[in-house]
């Protein structure tokens, strides 16, 4: 479905970060989780790119979340205000999350985390009874998107646990550390053997992460991904360049 829809609201997550808020057409549905293509201009000047909803079906508005990199696409992105009108297209993809299992695990690095905001302000809002652990990594403390998102959903969800790890902290930094691992996995996820994973973000973060959970013992049927493009490999998982 491609409609017109209205900014309403601009959201500076971090200093590298920034959501959108459109909108939200009377008729339009989407899935916790999906994504949308974001469309500028028209003809042989467009310009468009996949962007995961960071919003839940339950919010009256549309959101999408963009790491700026300098690119032209992060440069629309920044000049764009309230009021002004964008094209969008969708909602497509098959990752989502309803609470249809009872013990899920999220894991995601950096901007990989919009699909999984949405899921579980879904389950929040809806009062699933899934018990939901969220793995999520960041290099800093100081660029975390969705932190003051997603505190007060844990507190507000006595379903859901948030472990943060930063890979590059600073002495005041008093949560986990390095990057997300088996052993980490093991000690901070209760039950975790019996959990549905949800793994989101750059293609080699989901493959590396795929593998990890493999090793560890899970059958594939508990691993479910969803692969972001334009990220850069040797920040896997903690930037989107495209």
């Amino acid at each position: 479905m491609k409609f017109l829809s209205r900014a309403v609201k601009v959201i500076k997550r971090t200093k590298s970060v920034k959501s959108i808020r459109f909108e939200k057409p009377e008729h339009f549905s989407y899935l916790p989780g999906q994504w949308t293509f974001l469309i500028f201009g028209d003809g042989p000047e467009r310009i468009m790119k996949p962007l995961s909803f960071s919003s839940s079906p339950t919010e009256d508005h549309l959101e999408v979340t963009k790491k700026l990199t300098g690119l032209r696409f992060s440069e629309l992105i920044d000049d764009l205000e309230v009021g002004d009108t964008l094209s969008l297209d969708g909602p497509y993809g098959s990752f989502s999350f309803l609470g249809e299992h009872d013990k899920v695990c999220m894991l995601s690095g950096g901007i990989g985390i919009t699909p999984l905001r949405s899921m579980i302000k879904f389950c929040t809002d809806k009062k699933t009874s899934t018990d939901i652990s969220l793995l999520y990594s960041n290099r800093n403390e100081d660029e975390i998107p969705f932190y003051d998102d997603l505190m007060p959903m844990q507190r507000a969800n006595p379903r859901l646990v948030v472990n943060m790890t930063i890979t590059n902290p600073s002495p005041a930094w008093r949560g986990l550390s390095g990057r997300l691992n088996g052993e980490m996995i093991k000690s901070t996820v209760p039950q975790w053997a019996e959990r549905i994973y949800y793994v989101s973000g750059p293609q080699p973060m989901v493959e590396s992460m795929t593998a990890l959970l493999t090793e560890i013992g899970l059958d594939p049927s508990q691993i479910k991904h969803e692969y972001f493009s334009g990220y850069n490999r040797s920040n896997a998982g903690e930037e989107l360049v495209g």
